[in-house]
């Protein structure tokens, strides 16, 4: 019988790529959809091009007919294959835009030239079993995030004093919580930067290449940097429990931030214009976007002074409201959350890091839970999900591991819990899932 063994969606959140044991498919996210499939075997990994008809397609690591080691560039419209390439590993992640393929082994990342198809770096690096690894989308932010082999050079004097301790001294030769930055223009390194204390879980680029989202293992901190400056901008909360982060998630505009969890849940938060954000150690923008960033569930902020999108679209639901009453409203809010907020960043600049940052009201201002998962003949519960933010409707999209989409409603006004308004099985008839 078949299973679900892959699913993602593609660099605009509009398309959902899945891959089964008999083959993959193709899906229109708005309107629901299946665009193509093809039954040609177990696939492992599908990744797509925007909305075009180019694929990249690996076999499933379990199945005899179809091998992890090779890689398939086809054209869906042509119905022809453009290419193939044989690695020395399993392929573990395909990334893809414009300009450049990049194909992620446990401790090996290989950078071509998409037009082509021509090698043009290969990047050794730690073991990465999770292949966690980040493309920008955008080919003119030429920029590939991955877990740094060596101590940011910050650490440098950490490291040497930590040279006769050896538990200290494994876990800095590890690049634990480290990000490198590489060009992949210039095939060299940009930047690096400690992004956590503890390992790296996952890591996103926005749509433009502007902004680095990451999350640790733990999982209960997510921070945004620019890109290739690599300032902390902004520094979220999603918990005091841990768990482990899934899916990072942008949405095209830059200005709202999603991350899915092994819990079920997914947490929203508000950001500014992309690459725009105030840097500082304490990860809050300076001036007219500290409300949006740090709002807190159910309040009423600044977010019209953000770029045109999901604020429009918030602006035209005003319009028919009373204009001086709620603008005043929204006005007295904005202030006097602006003031708690500075007061705040000035009290935890007297305080050591790790303290601060639990000062800081830096909370999701939305939030939604998946229903309750399907448990497996093992009685294991399926938690893993993929999230996506639309581009043209204010609407979080997630795959869940047993094989459905959801889309749920945001209320960009007042946060809260999300409102699911679609649910589709992505999976046919007869097919399990297996991710």
């Amino acid at each position: 019988m078949s299973g679900m063994l892959f699913a993602n969606f593609n660099q605009d959140f509009s398309c959902v790529s899945i891959g089964t044991r008999k083959g993959y498919s193709i899906i229109n996210c708005d309107p629901f959809g299946r665009v193509y499939t093809q039954n040609d075997g177990a696939r492992g990994i599908v990744e797509m091009l925007f909305c075009t008809s180019l694929i990249a397609l690996v076999g499933a690591p379990d199945t005899p007919s179809s091998s992890p080691r090779k890689l398939q560039i086809v054209n869906t419209k042509r119905q022809s294959m453009i290419c193939e390439l044989l690695f020395p590993s399993s392929i573990l992640s395909v990334k893809l835009n414009r300009k450049t393929l990049v194909i992620v082994l446990e401790t090996e990342i290989y950078v071509y030239d998409i037009s082509n198809m021509r090698l043009l770096h290969v990047i050794e690096t730690l073991p990465n079993p999770d292949a966690i690894c980040a493309l920008s989308p955008s080919a003119d932010a030429p920029y590939l995030a991955y877990p740094a082999p060596l101590p940011s050079p910050a650490l440098a004097a950490a490291s040497a004093s930590a040279a006769n301790n050896p538990a200290s001294t494994s876990a800095a030769s590890t690049g634990c919580g480290d990000v490198m930055l590489f060009s992949t223009r210039a095939l060299a390194p940009a930047n690096v930067v400690r992004a956590h204390r503890s390992p790296l879980a996952m890591m996103t680029l926005s749509g433009n290449g502007g902004l680095l989202a990451t999350a640790s293992g733990k999982g209960t901190v997510i921070r945004v940097f620019a890109t290739p400056s690599l300032d902390k901008l902004y520094q979220f909360r999603r918990g005091a429990r841990e768990t482990h982060i899934y899916s990072l998630a942008f949405n095209p505009a830059g200005t709202l931030l999603a991350a899915g969890s092994e819990r079920g849940t997914v947490h929203l938060w508000r950001l500014g214009p992309a690459g725009q954000g105030g840097k500082g150690g304490n990860g809050h923008s300076h001036g007219p976007d500290d409300a949006s960033v740090s709002s807190p569930a159910g309040s009423v902020d600044g977010h019209a002074q953000l770029d045109a999108g999901y604020e429009a679209y918030v602006e035209g639901k005003r319009s028919g409201s009373d204009g001086s009453q709620s603008g005043v409203s929204t006005a007295l809010r904005r202030r006097s959350l602006h003031l708690t907020n500075s007061l705040t960043r000035a009290a935890a600049s007297y305080l050591p890091s790790s303290i601060s940052e639990m000062w800081e009201p830096t909370r999701d201002f939305a939030f939604l839970r998946l229903p309750p998962p399907a448990v497996t003949g093992n009685g294991a519960m399926e938690r893993r999900c993929v999230v996506g933010l639309s581009s043209t409707t204010p609407h979080a999209m997630v795959i869940s591991s047993d094989g459905y989409f959801y889309a749920y409603s945001i209320d960009l006004e007042k946060g809260g819990e999300c409102v699911l308004v679609k649910q589709y099985s992505l999976l046919e008839s007869g097919e399990e899932t297996g991710m």
